[in-house]
């Protein structure tokens, strides 16, 4: 009769890639929402344009959308919410700026799953259709 060993978290992290320390439920929450928050494509788009610079300006990102002045400031304030990015109001106009921490923790996530995974663009025989392309 063999012995089977009982898998430890060591193994499991070796075996499958995984963070060596799990995410807490608070962390997971907080991540969570800010990938919600990026979900949406405009968002996604607005939170890039933030990126791009030190600060931008409402004046600027407003046009570069076509929505209305309502819908861009529901957008901004749901990024906002989900801790993406900070606004200061400078007389008349708001001015954005990205928030490079919560970056970090999306970027060291991401990094730390697609570490092990081996798939993201490391499939020696990848298929049409099959995401990443």
């Amino acid at each position: 009769m063999t012995v089977l060993e009982t898998p430890t978290a060591a193994d499991a992290a070796t075996c499958c890639g995984l963070a060596t320390t799990p995410v807490t439920e608070d962390d997971a929450t907080r991540l969570a929402g800010m990938f919600k928050a990026l979900g949406d494509p405009v968002r996604l788009r607005m939170a890039s344009m933030i990126a791009s610079a030190p600060e931008v300006c409402v004046c600027e990102i407003t046009p570069a959308f076509d929505l209305s002045s309502g819908t861009i400031s529901h957008h901004l304030k749901t990024l906002r919410e989900a801790g993406l990015v900070d606004c200061e109001r400078r007389g008349t106009f708001v001015y954005y700026r990205i928030q490079p921490e919560a970056l970090r923790a999306l970027s060291a996530l991401l990094s730390a799953c697609a570490a092990g995974v081996g798939f993201l663009g490391s499939d020696p025989n990848p298929r049409p259709g099959r995401w990443p392309a």
